[in-house]
């Protein structure tokens, strides 16, 4: 019987879908699913809504709950993770405190102050977490789904001993997109996909052997298609480096320093995707996310005890598209799969100087990798064409010193961490960011200890 530990498990949507995917597979229906956070309410809802789904069909599978961490990893096989910590006033303060200096961030988890400051209050605790696994479950990969992927697997590869695998959804999301725009079948769609965690280019796509890119140039040449309103800042990215790229429009607004230097060019690129006619509402941009206030009071309106509807509830095991129970099922059947894992780019197969031979071998990259019986597997890749390995370069220089800062408490580090953002520095001067970045301490104390 396998034992897979979920680790903020009261992310309930998130582990609903992790849980559906496991049993999906009927080799993994004998499992034990150990659910643990700190938050009881929802760690409650979560271990019902698992429950309810094991009792539907008649499942052998066997659910804990817990609060206590080391109780859930105590012999675990697979530890997946996602967690959030300090909850709504950090993530609130890193949004508001930047936008004060007209860093105006779409959604601040992964680059920018945002992302650096959540990485100082993430990394922490995800060290301690591997602590515990290299004393109860040493063996046991850590599938981790926990923004800023780059920074926070960086950092646990560089202090820890523990297997750790990053998984996002953006490549295979992406993927989808791509096939839409084009008007192919997604399950036809072969493609060859390296970077870093969201922002991997999409070096080769093809549909039954034939070379997509035309097809997608055509619709980025298109600007009153839906699909070019849809990605406008996906499709100008293409059109001046060449490569389409994964993560979505909105977030990669700002990791560049060319999208979000002003309210009126945001308000233009908004204008192009025919985004909010009434501007009442909010929705979806490919810009904007949503207006940052809109989105602070939809992030923190979330009542945990009335996140879903156990009666209502979609009780089919219908699989999603997360990696996550892939490699698992790899792992335990020999299956062999290829995914977009995010893992150190001085990977084991690594040949003249990493994985992709023109980015740091001490980064984290996303590239592709063979999960079998034996193991995953990353390929290499080679380089990149060297102006998408710049573009990563100028993200990897801030995860570099903001994991510097995170497991060193270097300030130093951290200054340099956001002064070396694109967009920070494309709209602050040297000053303005050692202010932006004072406000964010005093702001974060609490959740800093090591900086405070």
């Amino acid at each position: 019987m396998v034992k897979i530990a979920f680790i903020g498990a009261g992310s309930i949507s998130f582990t609903r879908r992790l849980v559906r995917d496991i049993l999906s597979f009927p080799e993994l229906q004998n499992s034990t699913l150990a659910l643990m956070d700190i938050d009881e309410d929802r760690l409650e809802k979560s271990r019902a809504m698992t429950q309810v789904l094991v009792d539907e069909h008649d499942l052998p599978t066997t659910v804990e709950a817990t609060t206590d961490r080391r109780a859930a990893l105590e012999g675990a096989d697979y530890v997946m993770c996602a967690i959030h910590v300090g909850g709504e006033e950090p993530f609130r303060n890193e949004i508001e405190i930047p936008q004060a200096y007209g860093v105006n961030q779409s959604v601040g988890d992964t680059l920018g102050p945002g992302g650096v400051f959540r990485a100082l209050r993430t990394i922490p605790t995800m060290v301690d977490l591997a602590r515990d696994m290299e004393e109860l479950c040493p063996d046991a990969p850590l599938l981790q789904h926990t923004n800023p992927m780059a920074m926070v697997c960086w950092a646990l590869e560089e202090a820890t001993e523990i297997d750790v695998y990053g998984i996002c959804h953006s490549v295979q999301g992406t993927a989808h997109d791509l096939a839409e725009y084009v008007d192919v079948p997604f399950e036809d769609v072969e493609y060859w996909v390296a970077g870093i965690n969201h922002m991997s280019w999409f070096l080769e796509l093809e549909y039954e052997g034939r070379d997509l890119y035309p097809d997608l140039r055509e619709v980025m040449n298109d600007r009153e298609s839906e699909a070019y309103a849809d990605d406008v800042v996906r499709f100008e990215t293409m059109r001046h480096f060449g490569h389409f790229i994964t993560e979505s429009s909105q977030h990669l607004s700002e990791y560049l320093p060319y999208f979000r230097t002003s309210e009126e060019q945001i308000d233009e690129l908004t204008e192009r995707s025919n985004y909010r006619e009434d501007p009442d509402e909010f929705e979806y941009s490919p810009v904007c996310w949503m207006p940052t206030g809109e989105y602070l009071k939809q992030w923190s309106s979330i009542d945990p005890t009335d996140a879903f509807d156990l009666e209502e509830m979609d009780r089919s095991l219908d699989r999603s598209a997360e990696y996550a129970s892939r490699i698992v099922h790899s792992l335990e059947t020999g299956e062999v799969r290829r995914m977009n894992l995010n893992v150190p780019n001085a990977g084991p197969d690594a040949e003249g100087g990493g994985l992709i031979s023109n980015l740091p071998e001490e980064a984290l990259v996303e590239v592709p990798c063979l999960v079998d019986g034996t193991g995953v597997h990353p390929c290499s890749v080679g380089k990149l064409p060297s102006q998408l390995a710049a573009l990563n370069r100028t993200n990897i220089n801030v995860q570099e010193q903001g994991v510097r800062a995170a497991l060193e408490g270097d300030e130093d580090a951290l200054r340099r961490a956001v002064k070396l953002d694109p967009l920070t520095s494309a709209v602050c001067t040297l000053e303005e960011a050692d202010e932006l970045v004072d406000e964010l301490l005093e702001a974060n104390a609490d959740y800093l200890p090591e900086l405070s």
